[in-house]
């Protein structure tokens, strides 16, 4: 404990960083025939075998289930778009957490929060009502209707992650089924390929990627896939048998795909023919992170004609609580809520007291005009640098795609077994950023990141792109 202190003294977050600018910030609208050996030199290099850090991980990994695969870089302080490591190294992190830390590291409000409420009440269990739970669940309905998304959102089941969500989504499609035909005929649920819904057994099930699944098959019965944005087949997909259909509007682990309209009205049209529930899994491009509250929502959502679709199950969780575990699945009073009776789920410590009144602090925030304009004009900034960045290496990226602060880099066919160099290459210049789908970079920023913070990441990227050009 005592060497866990003392590393953690070792890296003091400034609390201006503006005065404490990196050295790499620089206008993207440098070349690379204009860097100074200087500017493209590895800044932020991998810890070495001999570092303090190497010797904390190979103390400590033997006690660990090796699940993950990590670089060597061990995160010990965090600040707005920042990330300091055990090194005192500091990093401009445009992964945010996976999408979570959508207000940024210790923010101080949400900080002040979790203060507050750990010194009131952490955990009760579900046996008893606590104020936090009913206030959280009426602020995101009231929310999500104000936003004009999912215009029948009634109700809502607080669990702790985003596969909780999807786990809660798929067994009310499937009590829904039940109740419609108590024969269990009508039990399949249709997902896509490419999606990403969750770990555990049901969410998996629903996760169409062989790298997932095949560890673990066989996968549950009564999971059907199809391909997105293919509208032909859901007449053949969706059929008599299926309860509930579960897709993202905008795919980000696969790879940032979006939906089309007419795919997500087709899959609408056909879901109500059949009886069929709609789940729209949100979890990383929801909260904004669009610019909309709802990505579902969002005007370029908006079909040719016709009603735009909206879900009858909608499920959410990273930005709900920055960085506190939480996950939501808000439910339809028209289509789900009567199907739904006591015992029929639960959770030991989803709803409890400090996650709930976090996540209704954020939603406010992240609902705020201010909040989601700024996240458009980011996107903008974001979007031309990247496109620079294509016309400027086209041999490497062949396109861009997603929307507000969910982006894509979709390296070409040549490059994209170069997705981890160009990570690291970007990681030892201080820029952390992840990977998605086959040959993608994505781009999921802290929503608050300014234009300078861009510039710099675009900056860096630049440096880290040509580094992987040269040893191609």
């Amino acid at each position: 404990m005592s060497f866990v202190r003392l590393a953690a003294r070792r890296v003091r977050a400034p609390k201006n960083l503006a005065a404490c600018e990196s050295p790499l910030r620089r206008s993207f609208t440098a070349t690379a025939s204009q860097m100074t050996k200087k500017e493209s030199a590895v800044s932020n290099p991998d810890p070495t075998p001999d570092s303090t850090t190497a010797a904390f991980i190979k103390e400590r990994a033997p006690y660990m289930v090796p699940t993950y695969v990590r670089p060597a870089p061990m995160m010990m302080k965090g600040q707005g778009c920042y990330l300091w490591d055990m090194e005192n190294r500091r990093y401009l992190d445009m992964t945010a957490g996976i999408a979570v830390n959508s207000l940024g590291h210790c923010d101080p409000e949400i900080a002040g929060i979790v203060a507050e409420q750990a010194e009131t009440l952490i955990h009760a269990s579900n046996l008893y009502h606590n104020v936090w739970t009913g206030a959280l669940s009426e602020k995101l309905i009231q929310t999500t209707r104000e936003s004009g998304a999912m215009r029948d959102a009634a109700q809502v089941f607080i669990s702790n992650s985003g596969t909780e969500a999807n786990e809660a989504a798929i067994k009310f499609a499937r009590k829904v089924g039940r109740s419609q035909d108590p024969s269990g005929a009508k039990h399949e649920i249709v997902s896509f390929h490419n999606s990403f819904h969750g770990r555990t057994m049901g969410a998996l099930s629903a996760t169409p990627n062989p790298k997932y699944q095949t560890p673990f098959a066989p996968m549950l019965p009564g999971f059907r896939y199809g391909n997105y944005n293919d509208v032909e087949q859901l007449s053949t997909l969706i059929t008599e048998h299926t309860c509930g259909v579960i897709v993202e509007p905008i795919q980000g682990e696969g790879g940032v795909n979006m939906a089309t309209p007419e795919f997500l009205q087709a899959l609408r049209q056909r879901c109500d023919a059949v009886g069929a529930v709609l789940i729209f899994d949100e979890i990383q491009c929801g909260l904004s992170r669009t610019g909309s509250f709802w990505a579902h929502a969002h005007p370029s959502l908006a079909p040719a004609s016709g009603p735009a679709a909206h879900p009858d199950i909608l499920t959410s969780a990273k930005a709900l609580g920055n960085g506190i575990p939480i996950g939501a699945t808000i439910i339809s009073g028209k289509t789900v809520a009567e199907h739904i009776k006591p015992g029929d789920h639960g959770t030991t410590f989803g709803g409890n007291p400090l996650a709930c009144r976090v996540a209704h602090h954020i939603i406010d925030r992240l609902a705020a005009p201010e909040l989601q304009q700024a996240v458009a004009a980011r996107s903008e900034t974001l979007v031309a640098g990247l496109d620079a960045l294509r016309q400027k290496y086209p041999q490497v990226i062949s396109e861009i795609r997603g929307r507000g602060l969910i982006l894509g880099a979709q390296l070409s066919p040549e490059f994209s077994g170069a997705v981890p160099d160009l990570i690291t290459a970007a990681r030892e210049r201080g820029l952390l950023i992840i990977s998605a789908g086959d040959g993608c970079i994505r781009f999921v920023p802290p929503l608050n990141i300014t234009d300078a913070e861009i510039r710099t990441a675009l900056s860096i990227l630049e440096q880290a792109l040509a580094v992987v050009v040269e040893r191609a």
